[in-house]
């Protein structure tokens, strides 16, 4: 054993109905030998295939397996947040369904964290996955370093370990658009990484397609970066220069070289640059009231529909029932 306090995993599920038994097994197997209290916490994300039954067969058996089911399919970010809200470990993981992200990577990131770090990422060093596709993350993550106002680490996903005071100053921030690894590294406290290799999907397909990873892209960058709008400024200011030599040049070809090129393809140019160039503004403007649209509506981020044993209200009760019930027992809170 590497440690006897608690910890909870919170996987996140949605169509990995063929990597659940799989999940399972290799996750219970690998956390007997990590800690002799533990839990794991399942968030449906109302999944299309039978992930549902299974989970509920398996939580049927073994007491220690918590299974939240959404009302509809409210993203990974919010599935990992339903996890953490329900979770009582003093650390917790956040991991897929889709066991690409091996459980056998666990124990390291607990060493890592027993030695005094908050924060344990994952560090994907090497992908099963199309080269092209590979370059194409391993780009993005250091151009979103690049434009983040806060230090972001390279090539780290969702998984990872996190301690309870961080999973408490992540449960605060009242955002619905939220990206975990970003608001992960904007907490702070100390953190590290793990390097592994990120396997592929156990069964099934990905459910991310290219525009879906665009709009990952695009979420990461537009919630941790102010310079897109800060370019809006600069290629405002680069416009102006432009025209300003423009005029010149054209007031001096009137005069030097009286036959010199003008008519109607020159304005033609001319318009459509700025035109493009407005255009482009626009849409930068468009992904920040987009999300300022979204924040300002004050929805409920999740909507939970049933949970299969509840650890969390079921320590409630405890306190609750227990010898100094009638002094306190009815202020027990929800944490968030």
């Amino acid at each position: 054993m590497l440690t006897d306090k608690t910890i909870s995993v919170v996987v996140a599920c949605y169509r990995d109905a063929g990597s659940v038994r799989e999940m399972y097994r290799r996750l219970t197997g690998v956390l007997a030998q990590v800690t002799s209290s533990y839990e794991i916490i399942y968030v449906n994300d109302n999944s299309p295939d039978n992930a549902e039954e299974l989970l509920a067969e398996l939580a049927a058996q073994d007491p220690r397996l918590t299974v939240i089911s959404h009302s509809r399919n409210f993203g990974s970010q919010m599935a990992f947040t339903s996890g953490m809200e329900r979770s009582t470990g003093d650390a917790v993981i956040l991991m897929d369904g889709d066991l690409q992200d091996p459980p056998e990577v666990i124990p390291a990131l607990v060493r890592e964290w027993l030695t005094g770090y908050d924060v344990v990422y994952g560090v994907r060093e090497r992908r099963r996955e199309g080269r092209l596709m590979e370059a194409a993350r391993k780009a993005f993550y250091r151009i979103y370093r690049r434009l983040s106002y806060v230090e972001m680490p390279l090539d780290a996903g969702d998984f990872s370990i996190l301690s309870r005071r961080v999973v408490e100053a992540l449960l605060l921030m009242p955002e619905r658009d939220r990206f975990l690894r970003g608001l992960r590294a904007w907490v702070g406290f100390r953190q590290t990484g793990v390097p592994y290799t990120r396997a592929e999907r156990f069964a099934g397909e990905s459910t991310n397609s290219f525009l879906d990873n665009i709009r990952w892209a695009k979420r990461g960058i537009f919630s941790f970066s102010y310079q897109p709008l800060d370019m809006i400024s600069l290629l405002s200011f680069l416009a102006t220069v432009l025209t300003g030599v423009a005029i010149v040049l054209y007031i001096a070809l009137y005069f030097i070289i009286p036959n010199a090129p003008r008519g109607f393809m020159t304005l033609l140019v001319a318009i459509l640059f700025l035109g493009s160039l407005q255009l482009f503004c626009l849409s930068i403007l468009a992904e920040y009231m987009g999300r300022i649209f979204e924040e300002v509506k004050r929805r409920p981020p999740f909507i939970v529909r049933s949970i299969i044993n509840d650890h969390q209200e079921a320590a409630r009760t405890a306190v609750a029932s227990g010898p100094s019930a009638g002094v306190n027992g009815g202020d027990a809170q929800p944490r968030r």
